[in-house]
């Protein structure tokens, strides 16, 4: 039996956890699970650790559970989040070698070569899965990344074929739907907002997810909603501040606030980078022209 199907044991974690229910996930009584699905699930828990900034603790914590390849590929990925990128990248090549056909390394390994700018390397090594959801998701980013919504279509909907009922697909389809457009956005806000908003399942993350889709409906009001009560749950949590200071330019208001609890919170956001990228372009485009005065 698949174990993160309907019927296996390990569903309620691994849906708590693309939820983003980090708490839920570290929470989990695995004591009770089969052998063969305590080591997935304990995977679970120290990625929710470090999907909260505990990254240091796991560390710590991984090297009282062994060398083995999983965890092995949780402490690179622990190593990455915490800062030593290089040395995670030269660990998870390492792994990769020796590892390739484990799941927890194809996943792992696949993120942390994608974050480095590694896409390739990224790619080739996730295509040796076999049957994979998380896999699946994380080539699905991958390609939206690529800015190639027509291939990350076509995995969601094979994986639709055989997983129809997966939480994950109908998240994944939904970042493919963000990026589409038209009917795809209402969807969208379906799926994250029927999440976001029961009390069992509401998280952070999928109250972002829910805001996105709403900004992109043009229903500015529900999106500020959305994003306060993220903020409100986790007021450090990146992306609701990030996306923040969107509704804000698109609002017309002052974005100086988010933005300064932004780069107190994540100086090396994305969105932040890119803001200084473009600002330093105009600053040398600004730069070749001087202003003419009339006499």
């Amino acid at each position: 039996m698949d174990p993160f199907s309907a019927e296996g044991e390990l569903l309620n974690i691994h849906n708590a956890f693309h939820q983003g229910q980090y708490q839920t996930v570290t929470d989990f009584d695995i004591s009770s699970l089969s052998s063969d699905n305590k080591t997935p699930a304990r995977v679970l828990q120290l990625r929710a650790q470090v999907a909260v900034g505990q990254a240091k603790e796991v560390l710590a914590s991984i090297g009282k559970e062994g060398n083995a390849p999983d965890f092995a590929a949780v402490k690179a990925f622990a190593h990455y989040s915490s800062g030593s990128t290089l040395n995670a990248v030269s660990e998870i090549e390492k792994l990769v070698q020796a590892e390739s056909e484990n799941a927890t390394v194809q996943l792992l390994g696949g993120t942390v070569l994608q974050a480095s700018g590694k896409t390739e390397e990224a790619l080739s090594l996730l295509s040796k899965h076999q049957g994979s959801l998380e896999v699946i998701a994380l080539i699905v980013q991958i390609h939206l990344q690529q800015n190639r919504s027509d291939l990350a279509l076509k995995e969601v909907q094979a994986a639709r074929k055989w997983a129809q009922d997966s939480l994950l697909v109908n998240i994944a389809e939904s970042w493919v739907g963000l990026r589409m457009g038209g009917e795809r956005y209402q969807q969208a806000f379906y799926v994250f907002e029927e999440m976001a908003q029961a009390p069992s399942t509401s998280a952070t993350k999928s109250l972002v997810g829910q805001a996105v889709a709403e900004l992109h409906l043009g229903r500015l009001p529900e999106a500020e909603a959305a994003l306060q009560q993220a903020v409100q749950k986790d007021p450090d949590d990146m992306e609701a501040i990030a996306n923040s200071i969107v509704l804000d330019v698109i609002s017309g208001k002052d974005t100086s606030e988010h933005t300064s609890s932004l780069e107190g919170t994540a100086p090396e956001h994305p969105l932040l980078v890119d803001l200084q990228e473009k600002s330093s372009l105009f600053d040398q485009a600004a730069g070749k022209y001087s202003a003419k005065v009339a006499a």
